[in-house]
């Protein structure tokens, strides 16, 4: 059986505060004398997104950012990522850290000497949050990610509770981030119905979707999503730990890409969620019963999918063949 960890892949769904390792959570937390709530223990969205807030709040410092950045680009390299993509929403630490452009510098900054230093590729998403971003707020978000595109920003998100706030609220800000080169990456198909998949496609020209696991609510979408290529950045254990699936035998991954479309494995927030993308992988194996063809074939999607640079891509993908020429 082949090493899972030695597999080239490319981390495309991660919420960056939540790549924080659960040790570092409960160091910072101590320090600022915050408790820590069971990990895993949701009986709701809403409580989920407390326990997210929390390790935002954790991160006071340049040294608290200096500390993830290390732990997640460091994580990234052990379990065989060529390249992470996180997402981040900058707003909320105005309040410690100044402008949205001066967070966002800073956070470049130390992400790319961590990147630098752990051998790993890195582009980022810029997140718009679906329930407190207004129009006016998204479109700030969208020119700032333009603005940050020779730093690495390469896509522009939608994040946070579907419900209510459904991908067509958004289509100015993603309008303008398209027009400027960045790709779509929203959230879509998750928390509400299916039919958010094909508004984030024809709406906001998705070129990925977060999840997209509703997707076959909507009669004919999912052979759509085939014929058009769109990528859906799965993530199972969270899936499970939300709800969306009673149980991982009832996960529509297997189907679809049956079905012929292209997805990825994903690890959504580890830090809540228990999970890595390693262990997705061997979740993938484990319990989808998939070979280690289809687990090469979800990595090379996963790295056509990225913004590695061509050199960088080629060497992925022989790696990926290598893995499984072994």
């Amino acid at each position: 059986m082949r090493d899972l960890r030695t597999l080239p892949k490319a981390h495309l769904h991660l919420h960056l505060e939540a790549g924080m390792r659960h040790a570092t959570l409960a160091d910072l937390a101590a320090q600022k004398g915050l408790v820590v709530p069971e990990i895993g223990a949701y009986g709701s969205f809403a409580a989920f997104s407390g326990t997210y807030d929390l390790a935002t709040k954790v991160l006071e410092t340049r040294a608290d950012w200096a500390r993830l950045a290390d732990e997640v680009l460091a994580d990234a390299a052990a379990e065989g990522c060529a390249y992470i993509e996180p997402a981040f929403w900058a707003e909320r630490y105005r309040d410690r850290f100044g402008s949205d452009r001066e967070t966002w510098t800073m956070v470049l900054d130390l992400f790319e000497e961590a990147a630098d230093r752990h051998g790993v590729g890195i582009g980022w998403i810029a997140a718009i949050d679906r329930v407190h971003d207004d129009e006016a707020a998204s479109l700030a978000i969208a020119d700032l990610a333009i603005e940050l595109m020779p730093r690495g920003v390469v896509a522009i998100g939608l994040h946070n509770d579907e419900v209510g706030h459904p991908p067509t609220d958004f289509v100015a800000a993603f309008a303008r981030a398209r027009a400027a080169g960045l790709r779509s990456a929203p959230h879509a198909g998750e928390l509400d119905e299916g039919r958010h998949v094909l508004d984030a496609v024809e709406q906001l020209g998705a070129d990925r979707i977060a999840h997209g696991v509703r997707s076959f609510e909507v009669e004919g979408l999912v052979e759509r999503l085939a014929a058009w290529g769109t990528c859906l950045d799965v993530c199972p254990t969270s899936n499970l730990l939300l709800g969306i699936v009673p149980d991982l035998a009832s996960h529509p991954l297997p189907a679809l890409l049956d079905a012929g479309v292209r997805c990825t494995l994903n690890a959504d927030d580890p830090l809540l969620f228990d999970a890595t993308i390693l262990g997705e992988y061997e979740l993938a194996r484990d319990v989808f019963g998939f070979d280690d063809e289809r687990l090469a074939a979800i990595a090379r999607t996963s790295i056509e999918a990225s913004t590695l640079g061509d050199d960088a891509m080629a060497a992925a993908l022989a790696g990926i063949s290598a893995w499984l020429a072994a």
